[in-house]
Parts: structure tokens; C-alpha cells; sequence
């Protein structure tokens, strides 16, 4: 691919405006696999992997996105105080049904790290609101774990789940390690993955937070969802590329 040509967006998934996802169903198909994982040695399926491909299509060409952390609070504990197999069981859980309600809301799941999962929502001509997409991922992943994963959990002595989310909009590179199109490692490189990443370590637990430029874009009702995070012990210097200004963050309400 030459590097002025345009991304090629013909084989993502797309969430069209106005998609809403059914939380009855989806909470419903959550508790059925959690619940048979844990006594029946459910196997989870997998996500479909649309993102590699999407990635190796656009190896070394700039788009936007709204990328997505989801980071699991207190995994240590759980490695210290579980045995391997019920933190297998949690781990895979939790990675599975994350990623589930990303493609479900339209995004790409980047990748899986240690304890957290990496979604990315495509801005493009074809798909003006994935602000909204990310945004409402974020809440049913929170519903999911609050009203789905964890009251099973619970009724197995198992310790309830909670997490961090960060959520940062901009422009990313596709990089490949190697030359060979086809095995070579692809990756996602650009500021919004840094700051999606930093947004997200200093979420509290269970909060949602997203930068300005998220704020900025979505739809006004959303919009009344979110307040502005004032800094009190939290080092906080990042700044705004276009004004110079500290960035701005916001937390769900």
C-alpha cells in the first residue's frame, strides 16, 4: 500500500446511528455463559478477530478512532488469593465478555493485556458517531459486570469483578513488525492510545471516564451524562494539542 492512499474501511463493522443494543439480552446471554463456565466447563467461542484484518489492509496509513481501555481492578489480589484455575475461569470471563459487548456495539477489539482489553471504534465518512458507540459500550461493559458477571460470582464465593475505564479520541497509525503481510504482527500506534491508556489508570473503580475530544463529540444528551473531573490528588499535566491547555477529562455521572 502507498502511504497516500486512503484506509480501507470496506470490511469493518459499522454500527449504524441510532443502534441500540438490548440490555435484557445481553445480560441474559452473559449470565448464561458465566454461570455454565463456572460448573460446566464452558469453553468461550471467541470474538470474531475483524480488527487484524482491518489492520493489515492499512499497514502504515493514519485514521481516527475512539479507542476504548477496560482495565480489571485488583488482578493481583486475585492472582495472589486464587487458585490458577478459578483465576483462568475469571480471566477468560471477563476478556471474552468485554470484548463480546465491544463488537456488539460496533467497535474492534485491538487486543487483550494482562488484565485489560483494548477496543477501537473507527471514525470515518461511513461512521460519524462512534463517540456515542464508545461511550454506551462503556455502560453496558459496567452493566454487565455489575448486573451479570458478579451476582454469579457472588453466589460462588467468588470475589466480584470491577474496573477502570478510559476512553480518548484521534489520529492512529497501523504499524507492522516485519515484512511478511500475512503473519507479521499489526498494531495500533498514535496519541489517542496513550491517552486512553492514562485516562483510564486514574479512573476510581467502576468509573468512566473520557477525554475532551470524546466530550466534544458526542450527542448533547450523552453530553448531560458526563461532569468535569477537577484534579485534586492526581498529577495531571497533559495538554490539549490544539489550544496548549491542560486536557480536560470527564467522568460519568
Amino acid at each position: 500500500m502507498k502511504e497516500n492512499e486512503p484506509f480501507d474501511a470496506s470490511d469493518m463493522i459499522l454500527a449504524k446511528p441510532g443502534t441500540v443494543v438490548d440490555s435484557d439480552t445481553l445480560l441474559r446471554n452473559t449470565q448464561t455463559r458465566i454461570w455454565a463456565s463456572l460448573k460446566k466447563d464452558y469453553q468461550y467461542a471467541g470474538v470474531p478477530d475483524n480488527s487484524t484484518k482491518f489492520l493489515r489492509q492499512n499497514v502504515f496509513k493514519k485514521f481516527n478512532a475512539v479507542v476504548l481501555y477496560v482495565d480489571l481492578v485488583g488482578s493481583t489480589d486475585m492472582v495472589l488469593g486464587l487458585s490458577f484455575e478459578k483465576l483462568a475461569i475469571i480471566m477468560e470471563a471477563f476478556a471474552q465478555e468485554m470484548a463480546d459487548t465491544v463488537v456488539k456495539h460496533g467497535g474492534l477489539v485491538l487486543k487483550f493485556i494482562g488484565d485489560a482489553v483494548i477496543g477501537y471504534f473507527v471514525h470515518s465518512d461511513r461512521a460519524h458517531f462512534t463517540a456515542d458507540h464508545a461511550v454506551r459500550c462503556a455502560k453496558s461493559m459496567r452493566f454487565v459486570i455489575r448486573e451479570g458477571i458478579n451476582p454469579i460470582l457472588s453466589q460462588y464465593d467468588y470475589p466480584e469483578l470491577h474496573v477502570r475505564i478510559g476512553i480518548d479520541y484521534g489520529t492512529n497509525i497501523v504499524v507492522r513488525y516485519g515484512r511478511d503481510p500475512k503473519l507479521s504482527h499489526v498494531d495500533l500506534m498514535g496519541r489517542a492510545m496513550n491517552m486512553a491508556s492514562k485516562i483510564q489508570s486514574v479512573a476510581d473503580p467502576d468509573q468512566i471516564l473520557i477525554g475532551e475530544d470524546v466530550y466534544n463529540m458526542l450527542h448533547p444528551n450523552l453530553q448531560n451524562d458526563f461532569r468535569i473531573v477537577v484534579w485534586k490528588d492526581v498529577n495531571w499535566k497533559y495538554r490539549s494539542l490544539d489550544t496548549g491547555d491542560l486536557y480536560q477529562v470527564y467522568a460519568h455521572k
